[in-house]
């Protein structure tokens, strides 16, 4: 590439092809393409480089604890789960139709690795995604409604395509932490998708939101319009853990 073409791709913003284009205009003369398939290889590079990095930028903003694909789990070691079934949701569809969903069960079964992989493909294909452990929301949302800063918070919350929270039920919520909680899920409504993992079983959650009449009302917000999978048997974590010991 010459030195204009250069200064040209990179004042066009023209990342991809600026970067690639030596190897497309070798591989065009190798293989005597025509000036169509050359221009159209440079382009499909363009489009490529530029989903790349958005999905970076995405999965930077997602703020994940860690980055796991649905590759890396072992369905042999979670037999309670159709694989087709979580590989579909994998597609992201039910964010299509600000479909929430809710994996329940006991600790240890896969509910975040799966809940991560779901939220990494959603980065993939992208959405705008953030990710919370139940715990660290509540503390934010508070925190921001110390610093007068709530309402701004709940308007970022509700234009996010997929709000995961992480571990609901584990960490007991006080008060002022479930009702703030409650106004993010009631803002959501049909709004975006919110996937929850949570070790309780609903007829619990009033337990950890105080009042059975806000429990209802936030079971009734997600519940509506949701897909529930219960995850069962041994822990997922500690069997990986044993096999890792034994090699």
């Amino acid at each position: 590439m010459n030195t204009l073409l250069q200064q040209q791709c990179k004042q066009c913003k023209l990342s991809g092809i600026y970067e690639h284009y030596d190897r497309i205009a070798q591989e065009s003369i190798q293989q005597q393409w025509s000036q169509e398939q050359f221009l159209q290889a440079l382009l499909e590079e363009e489009l490529l480089n530029r989903a790349n990095n958005r999905y970076r930028r995405l999965l930077k903003r997602a703020n994940f604890p860690t980055v796991k694909t649905v590759a890396q789990f072992d369905f042999s070691k979670a037999p309670h789960l159709d694989k087709q079934d979580i590989l579909e949701l994998h597609q992201c569809h039910f964010m299509d139709h600000h479909t929430n969903l809710l994996f329940v069960g006991a600790p240890g079964t896969g509910k975040s690795h799966l809940s991560l992989s779901i939220a990494n493909e959603a980065c993939r294909k992208g959405k705008t995604v953030a990710f919370y452990t139940a715990a660290s929301l509540g503390n934010q949302l508070v925190e921001m409604q110390e610093e007068k800063l709530l309402n701004r918070f709940l308007q970022k919350l509700v234009k996010i395509e997929l709000l995961v929270i992480d571990e609901l039920g584990y960490v007991k919520l006080s008060n002022t932490t479930t009702q703030l909680l409650f106004q993010v899920f009631s803002n959501r409504y049909e709004k975006g998708s919110t996937l929850i993992t949570t070790n309780l079983e609903f007829a619990q959650w009033s337990e950890l939101f105080h009042d059975t009449r806000m429990t209802a009302a936030i079971l009734d917000r997600l519940v509506h319009n949701s897909k529930i999978v219960v995850f069962q048997g041994d822990s997922y974590r500690l069997q990986m853990h044993k096999e890792s010991e034994e090699l």
